[in-house]
């Protein structure tokens, strides 16, 4: 009886805990889920809450969060337990708990109290792990192959050379046994190597990353100020990246060995604008506990030992070579010969502060089998994917004779380096490169042995992993493709933690083009960990005396640009901000801004223009410095337009920021300075004979700062002319076309957006998809490369404007959101979602025969204000409806969280 009794009381209280209307999902530390390596003291944690279905006004009132060393002690945690905590936050909650110390597991997990102050059941546990938190816990030294030293390649003297004249030796193989002869309890490598590296156990590949770690500026390169375009060596921050994997189940009892490859990457790069570090190099810690209670360490040092790989040769930007025969079977297995091979030797240290990789690396991210496959008129055989990508070509179980040599050459409108493999003769074969990636639809199999069969041969897509979010649809196939090009161009781009401008030409991360794409880009992917990174790589490149932030981060001496380049260091973290809703991205970005923005005014003259003049080598004023808008289809802006422009959007952005952390007295005075540029360039740059700023999106820059009152109008009339004048295509480059769309839109001109982003002619998106692109280009014509994501940042009015769904920046991270569908006659749908930090929002329409039906989604804890075109509108459950305003042409409307329906 009194079993009975217990028993009925804990399935009463297990019934009281699940009343909650929410629950806490989807938990992730430092934008992570189950990160295996952090070395933040306070690590951030979110969660994202679902309501129960047909739930509408829901919201978080508390949480409580526990934390503890095993999964087991959660429930009476040794590490934090926050107690109830009166709070709506669910998004970049600092842990507060026990002094966390290197090597500690965490496991975590979290209850929160709907509005109703019902409490729900325990999240399932989630994990992180702690890194090495102090210097002094590294015992490893860096390695690296004895044929090498530790100078970096010379790089070519010029574009014209193919090659450099010094070719880097094989790729290193390097290996060392260890010998567990106890039970193992838990066992953790810490792990890097310079440019990249593979780690391995007893034979198999450890973790299923590719092309790590990620780039950063790894330390010191004096010759910066001797490059074409020279740069003080004076970064904010130098970093290296390391791994932690966890190879618990992996170690034997008694003989394991460990072996590493390693790759030149971005480390040694030997490109006539890149220059390289050093020589490659490798650094590994392995903790291994043991159930007795006793530890033992394994380190990288001289005792190791080195052969050269099959890997002939290895260069991001010219390719990989393999040859099979060279392949030595066992090599990173127990009982392998390795009588022959080298000891390993010493190498310096990088300046670079060593850092967990609390970011996404590079993997494959999607396969892609042969659409097509066709032998030549010349023997060889071009091989069809369907989609230009980038990454490499997998061969899979195919038999040749022993030295056979094929030549794989990816087909681009832009050389991304040649790839080769001799066979072994041995077997069937695999291969498929490792240190580099290429770029291609096509591939030309040259020398085949026999007959290529579609199981043979498949592409692997690579790019730093990025979760897809969002979900867009309309009824025009124009834009649903549009943006489904420019989503492959931008995935091309991104490895290694940054996005480039283009992934086989220059494979450089690009700053201009890396902020005029970003809101798209977290428009469509969760983004946050990825930006996270890149911000943080783009506030360590800035010249701690001057201010300056350069053309790309981390820095490459071919990153040319200029004032909207550097611009990134405001704009980003903003845009991260208001997407995201994370102060602290703010907080550590603010004297980053100030300080960008101190450097600016060094170039302001005494009207408050702004004209960058910095120059090269030779004392010159360097182009490549001081660019102004880019790529437009006919004649640029003045630079110094488009320099004063993003003084004040920098000025203005660093105002706002201002007055999101609190400090008035600094708003003010940014807020001040913005209002004096714009009102600078109106002075400069407004003609008053012809009531224009000028065209090429002269008279978009200044729409978007906001024109004089009195001459608005002369503005608009300008520019509606300009549009009919170009037949109403857009005349804008990079910078301009992110604002165009938009700014049309927010001044009466919706019909006309429409029509210029819908083109299929030149200048326009369509034009690339009626010359077959399937990634989006350099320029609106057919020069450059095919596979540049910059001009995504116009498409952000087809979530933002056509589907109508924006955030909030006075209420960041979609707490607020606002629904402005603007259907245009020739639609009958749209729809756009997209995952927030507070989960999935989203609103779709269709529009029949002059009637609009809407559907929007408010995740909880959020609201929205919600406007429609009319009075008319019908809304279910309209008692949970509040009306805003109501005129013959609007219907405003506030809501809270869940689902609706409007109609008219």
């Amino acid at each position: 009886m009194k079993n009975l009794l217990l028993l009925f009381c804990f399935l009463s209280i297990n019934s009281f805990l699940s009343n909650a209307k929410i629950r806490p999902t989807q938990l992730t530390c430092e934008y992570l889920k189950n990160p295996p390596v952090v070395d933040v003291m306070q690590p951030r944690l979110a969660w994202i809450n679902v309501a129960e279905k047909g739930e509408r006004g829901q919201f978080q009132t508390a949480f409580q969060i526990r934390v503890a060393t095993t999964k087991e002690k959660l429930e009476t945690p040794d590490l934090w337990d926050s107690k109830k905590v009166e709070s709506e936050q669910s998004n970049r909650v600092e842990y507060d708990g026990e002094e966390l110390i290197s090597r500690q597991d965490c496991w975590w997990q979290v209850r929160v109290w709907d509005k109703n102050g019902e409490v729900s059941e325990w999240s399932e546990p989630a994990f992180w792990h702690m890194g090495l938190l102090d210097e002094k816990d590294w015992q490893a030294k860096w390695i690296g192959a004895p044929w090498q030293g530790e100078a970096a390649l010379p790089k070519p003297n010029s574009p014209a050379v193919d090659l450099p004249e010094e070719l880097p030796p094989p790729a290193p193989l390097l290996r060392k046994e260890f010998n567990a002869d106890k039970q193992v309890e838990k066992a953790v490598a810490y792990v890097t190597g310079l440019g990249y590296f593979e780690l391995y156990l007893n034979g198999e590949k450890i973790g299923n990353d590719v092309l790590v770690p990620n780039q950063t500026n790894y330390g010191k390169r004096p010759a910066l100020t001797q490059q074409y375009i020279p740069l003080d060596d004076n970064f904010r921050e130098y970093k290296v990246m390391y791994l932690a994997y966890d190879i618990s189940d992996k170690l034997n009892t008694g003989a394991n060995t460990f072996g590493a490859i390693l790759g030149n990457g971005f480390y040694n790069p030997a490109k006539h604008w890149a220059l390289g570090y050093g020589s490659p190099r490798f650094l590994l810690q392995v903790h291994v506990a043991y159930t007795d209670g006793t530890e033992d360490v394994l380190v990288s040092d001289e005792s190791w030992k080195a052969a050269k790989s099959p890997i002939l040769m290895d260069m991001v930007y010219y390719g990989e070579h393999y040859d099979a025969r060279l392949e030595q079977d066992g090599w990173c297995s127990p009982d392998f010969d390795d009588s022959l091979w080298q000891n390993a030797v010493l190498r310096k240290a990088p300046e670079g502060k060593l850092v967990a990789h609390t970011a996404h690396a590079d993997k494959v991210y999607e396969t892609l089998e042969p659409i097509r496959i066709e032998k030549m008129y010349n023997g060889n055989y071009k091989v069809d994917f369907g989609e230009e990508i980038s990454g490499w070509a997998r061969l899979k179980d195919v038999e040749g004779p022993e030295g056979h040599k094929i030549e794989i050459k990816y087909l681009s409108n832009t050389y991304s380096g040649d790839n080769s493999y001799i066979f072994k003769g041995v077997g069937k074969e695999n291969y498929a490169a490792r240190f580099n990636w290429f770029v291609f639809r096509e591939v030309e199999i040259v020398n085949w042995p026999g007959i290529l069969e579609p199981e043979n041969i498949c592409a692997e897509v690579i790019n730093t992993y990025i979760e897809e979010s969002a979900h867009f649809e309309t009824s025009n196939p124009l834009f649903n493709r549009v943006n489904k090009i420019w989503k492959r161009s931008q995935t091309d781009n991104m490895h290694g933690g940054i996005a480039s401008d283009c992934p086989h030409r220059e494979r450089s991360p690009y700053t201009g083009d890396g902020q005029v794409a970003c809101v798209t880009v977290m428009h469509n992917f969760d983004a946050q960990n990825f930006y996270y990174k890149w911000i943080q790589d783009i506030i360590g490149a800035q010249n701690v005396e001057t201010g300056y932030v350069p053309n790309g981060a981390p820095w490459q001496p071919g990153c040319g640009g200029g004032v909207a380049w550097g611009a990134a260091v405001n704009i980003m973290p903003w845009e991260f901000y208001v997407h995201y809703g994370a102060v602290d991205m703010l907080e550590e970005a603010y004297e980053p801004m100030k300080e960008y923005v101190r450097y600016m005014q060094t170039w302001v003259d005494d009207e408050g223009i702004m004209n960058s003049q910095r120059v090269g080598l030779n004392g010159d004023v360097l182009r490549w410095f001081n660019l102004g808008e880019w790529v437009t289809p006919g004649d640029l802006p003045p630079d110094s337009l488009v320099h004063t422009f993003y003084f004040w959007r920098c000025a203005d952005i660093t105002a706002k920021t201002a007055e999101a952390l609190g400090n008035r007295n600094e708003a003010r005075k940014f807020a001040k300075l913005a209002e004096r540029t714009k009102e600078a360039f109106h002075k400069r740059f407004f003609d008053d004979e012809k009531g224009t700023y000028g065209n090429s999106g002269a008279n978009i820059f200044a729409l978007k700062m906001g024109v004089p009152e009195s001459e608005y109008h002369r503005v608009i009339k300008a520019l509606k002319e300009n549009i009919k004048k170009n037949k109403g295509h857009l005349d804008t480059g990079i910078f301009g076309t992110q604002f165009f769309f938009e700014v049309l839109t927010e001044n009466g001109m919706h019909e006309l957006a429409y029509e210029a982003i819908n083109k299929k002619e030149e200048p326009g998106y369509g034009r690339w998809l009626t010359l077959g692109a399937t990634t989006s280009w350099e320029q609106w014509n057919t020069d450059g490369s095919h596979n540049h994501p910059m001009f995504g940042g116009g498409l952000v009015w087809l979530y933002r404007k056509l589907a109508g769904m924006q955030a909030d920046e006075n209420n960041p991270g979609y707490r607020h959101i606002i629904f402005h569908p603007q259907p245009v006659d020739e639609m009958e749908l749209a729809k756009y979602y997209n995952k927030t930090p507070y989960g999935k929002a989203g609103i779709e329409w269709q529009l029949e025969e002059g009637k609009l039906n809407v559907d929007v989604t408010v995740p909880v804890g959020c609201t929205a204000t919600v406007i429609l075109p009319g009075p008319d509108f019908v809304a279910d459950g309209s008692d949970e409806v509040k009306i805003v305003s109501k005129s013959p042409n609007e219907l405003v409307l506030e809501i809270g969280s869940g689902t609706y329906n409007f109609s008219n």
